[in-house]
């Protein structure tokens, strides 16, 4: 098919590859514009944005769609499909209805729970047992439209986000090739009105872990934080961010360390597994502890 493709991070890339792949005829690739990043504040590309160009397709990024040059641009392009995931804009109802086939979405949760900008954080801090991808049709909604495909995943206590993200973004380049290729076979499904939640963006006030909470909460936490914005916690006056840890047994105040680097909880502990220093990399806690005094009865805060 004659495709647009629409997306701007690095989960957003192995879709593009898998369409590549596929054979599909990509017309133009839209992405959000490259912005000021790093020491320096040199304008970076988007991932997608760098792919695109190693691959020598056409990529164009409208601040929005709001001047008509942009949307009559679009228009041009005559595609017959355009495949959107995690752009980054609402697109509005001329440019969804510009494609022959529509606008297609790749949305990580099973709709329609976790509409929204974080449905991967969400679904982790939630302790959903499962999640997955949904491709839907576009409509002017917030991932109203209805879907054309599901495919679902187990969330395991082993997840982070930054596994889950992985996978879902491998499973969402299978789903769409899947659904270009049987489009006219497929039925869309429109979104039952009970069980809508909102996966609202994540505000770095929720890194900060209370320590009176369950262990199974606070794992939640630390795991569905991980690795951005990182949860975190006051150690002497050092800031220290945890990316992995799995619930234990364990019975003192909370916040005190019961063991190498384990921690009360209000019901429970956390076994710590990788953690993070001021100023330095995510390392396991047996490289952290060679250079950080953690005696039994050491206090988080």
């Amino acid at each position: 098919m004659k495709v647009i493709f629409m997306g701007s991070p690095d989960f957003s890339v192995p879709v593009l590859d898998a369409l590549v792949e596929a054979g599909h005829e990509i017309a133009c690739v839209y992405c959000q514009p490259p912005r000021p990043a790093g020491r320096g504040k040199k304008e970076r590309p988007t991932p997608v944005h760098a792919r695109a160009e190693e691959l020598g397709l056409p990529v164009r990024h409208p601040v929005n769609f709001k001047d008509p040059a942009d949307v009559a641009a679009f228009e041009a392009l005559q595609a017959e499909i355009a495949v959107v995931v995690a752009y980054g804009l609402l697109l509005p109802q001329s440019i969804l209805d510009a494609p022959e086939h529509g606008c297609l979405n790749i949305h990580a949760s099973l709709l329609p729970r976790w509409r929204g900008a974080a449905p991967i954080h969400r679904a982790i801090l939630e302790g959903d047992d499962k999640t997955g991808v949904c491709i839907m049709q576009m409509e002017a909604g917030l991932d109203t439209g209805p879907v054309l495909l599901r495919q679902e995943t187990d969330i395991t206590a082993e997840d982070t986000t930054a596994v889950l993200h992985d996978r879902l973004s491998e499973m969402g380049a299978d789903a769409i090739t899947v659904a270009l290729d049987s489009l006219e076979q497929l039925v869309p499904e429109p979104q039952p009105d009970a069980g809508v939640t909102y996966a609202k963006k994540i505000d770095k006030a929720e890194a900060k872990i209370d320590w009176t909470r369950p262990a199974a909460e606070i794992d939640r936490q630390i795991r569905g934080l991980s690795p951005f914005p990182g949860a975190w916690a006051m150690l002497n006056g050092e800031r220290i961010k945890f990316h992995m840890s799995r619930v234990t047994e364990g019975d003192a105040a909370p916040g005190e360390v019961i063991g190498a680097f384990t921690i009360a909880c209000g019901e429970g502990a956390v076994e710590i597994l990788t953690a993070q220093r001021e100023g330095k990399r995510a390392m396991p806690v047996t490289e952290i502890l060679k250079g950080l005094d953690l005696p039994r009865g050491s206090r988080f805060e």
